[in-house]
């Protein structure tokens, strides 16, 4: 499968989003900020970060914008609204709403792997409306009923 890809003026020149190993699922998105620019995100805060291009995906596909597990782990900044999902008809930027849950400041430069893309199938399906659900076993329970 192919995705049009299409950089903006302002994502020249940064590396094409890519997977980091053979089985990595990921392409890492890069933040595409002015050169000497830093983008500082406060304990708490949240920020827009632009990635500098644009994609044609298929219909029937949707790229994921999912946070880095090195930056959770390290940092506790996150995908706010993860995953963010960037629909086959958007013809926008791809950005990521980054959010810092860490006590210190997260500074983002250009070029910083800032999040990672995944692109996934989504199944054209259709709702039926019906009086009854089918039985299963663990019913209506959730959040948390299946243990901890």
């Amino acid at each position: 499968m192919t995705v049009g890809f299409k950089w903006l003026e302002h994502g020249r020149g940064l590396p094409l989003p890519q997977r980091q190993s053979k089985g990595a699922s990921g392409y890492d998105l890069a933040a595409a900020l002015a050169d000497g620019e830093a983008l500082v995100i406060a304990p708490g805060a949240f920020a827009l970060v632009p990635c500098g291009f644009a994609l044609a995906l298929p219909v029937g596909y949707e790229a994921q914008v999912r946070p880095r597990s090195g930056l959770a782990a390290r940092h506790g900044v996150t995908v706010l609204n993860a995953p963010g999902t960037v629909d086959a008809d958007y013809r926008g930027e791809v950005k990521a709403i980054l959010v810092n849950h860490g006590a210190a400041p997260f500074e983002i430069r250009r070029g910083d792997r800032i999040a990672q893309m995944v692109v996934a199938a989504v199944p054209d399906i259709a709702l039926v409306e019906v009086d009854e659900l089918e039985e299963t076993a663990r019913g209506t329970g959730g959040f948390g009923s299946t243990g901890t």
